[in-house]
């Protein structure tokens, strides 16, 4: 017939079948398809995200009650990232705390940090 125009999965190559605007011919191809797309992506959140959570949990372990001074050499040999963090909150003086979610650190005196949590997260 003409003006029909065969469709071919974007994936694979194999011809469509069904809804006309159906893009791929399989489930498979599918997620393999969007798997490809998003796999650097993927990897480098994944890593991230891995670090956030960590630096989050030794915060949350250094900080059982809420409010707290430990050393910079504390938070070192437990692995702690200072590169990674979630959030800035600059104070009216000046101060920045840096939030890993919602467990905070704020530098005090030389090589020694107060440990903070949000509550209103």
């Amino acid at each position: 017939m003409p003006g029909i125009v065969e469709k071919k999965c974007i994936e694979c190559g194999t011809a469509i079948k069904g809804r006309v605007d159906k893009k791929f011919c399989s489930d498979q191809c599918r997620s393999s398809f969007n798997n490809k797309l998003n796999s650097d992506d993927t990897n480098l959140m994944r890593n991230v995200n891995n670090i956030l959570r960590k630096n989050r949990r030794i915060l949350l372990d250094l900080n059982p009650d809420g409010k707290s001074r430990v050393s910079k050499e504390r938070l070192n040999a437990r692995g702690f990232d200072f590169n990674f963090f979630t959030s800035v909150y600059k104070t009216r003086e000046g101060a920045q705390y840096f939030y890993c979610y919602e467990q905070g650190y704020l530098a005090i005196e030389k090589d020694y940090y107060l440990l903070v949590h949000k509550k209103d997260f």
